[in-house]
């Protein structure tokens, strides 16, 4: 049996249908497992996902920001090794009225919050588990559960240790670069360009997220740093929450650092001169 006729027959399992679909492609991107989009004569089109990684748990994040108010495609299916949504037509260019819709809905989800820091199960960062233990404090979160782990799991990766005790010295110092937000906010936690459905000027669907109550601003460094969106974005989140001063100077590139390292971790050592380039914004 064909892969295509293989996640055919999955698919139709999973939803309790003996219907088959008139055609099955494979996406390109996935740089995890396989993505397929799966077109129906009788039933709107889906898109499964199979692979590695524990797909159960991406079903749960989904779920969990869709109940937050963030579009996101309705889960019709999860198990660690096959996931079902619906197929949510668009593109990823962001132009302006994308770029402020984008920022709408960030702002919107950063209003959730939590007694702590942290998330009620482990969520994923790409492939790998991301622990969220409630934590009463964000800079011990961050620097504990985020930064830390993904720097010690870099270093096999290709993370010079030269480049590792920088990170460690910022770890260490933390409390001088970050502060505590005035509550927790629920952050999609992989929000960019890559990741967003956009359609009529719209963000109509958020993909792949890596979500946990945090410091917004980790998600808007993220956003910053990656050159994700620019100004209409910028200016339309500081309209509905207010950016505190010295966050694209000072902050960003210590927020960054986390993204840096899953880059280094996930593809790498071709991302390491862009981890030294944040430490240098820091002057560590």
């Amino acid at each position: 049996m064909t892969p295509t006729a293989t996640v055919a027959e999955r698919v139709s399992n999973a939803l309790g249908t003996d219907d088959t679909p008139d055609t099955v492609t494979e996406l390109e991107g996935g740089h995890v497992g396989h993505v397929y989009v799966l077109d129906f004569a009788d039933r709107a089109p889906v898109v499964a996902k199979t692979g590695p990684t524990p797909l159960d748990v991406e079903g749960q994040m989904l779920d969990s920001l869709a109940q937050a108010g963030l579009p996101v495609p309705t889960v019709h299916h999860a198990d660690p090794n096959l996931l079902v949504l619906d197929y949510v037509a668009g593109g990823d260019d962001l132009d302006a009225d994308a770029e402020r819709d984008f920022a709408a809905h960030l702002a919107s989800l950063h209003e959730e919050s939590a007694p702590e820091f942290g998330f009620p199960y482990d969520t994923l960062s790409g492939p790998y588990r991301q622990p969220n233990p409630w934590t009463d404090s964000w800079i011990s979160f961050f620097r504990d559960q985020r930064l830390r782990p993904w720097c010690e799991a870099a270093r096999s990766a290709g993370l010079p240790d030269s480049t590792a005790e920088r990170i460690e010295a910022v770890a260490r110092d933390l409390e001088d670069f970050v502060s505590e937000p005035a509550e927790p906010g629920l952050v999609h936690g992989d929000a960019w360009a890559g990741n967003l459905v956009v359609r009529d000027g719209r963000v109509v669907a958020f993909l792949d997220p890596a979500c946990y109550y945090g410091h917004p601003e980790v998600e808007l460094a993220y956003v910053y740093w990656f050159d994700s969106a620019g100004d209409a974005f910028f200016d339309a989140y500081a309209e509905r929450r207010p950016i505190a001063p010295g966050f694209f100077d000072d902050r960003a590139p210590v927020y960054a650092l986390f993204p840096l390292l899953e880059h280094v971790r996930v593809f790498g050592s071709e991302y390491v001169p862009d981890v030294r380039e944040a430490l240098n914004a820091i002057r560590y």
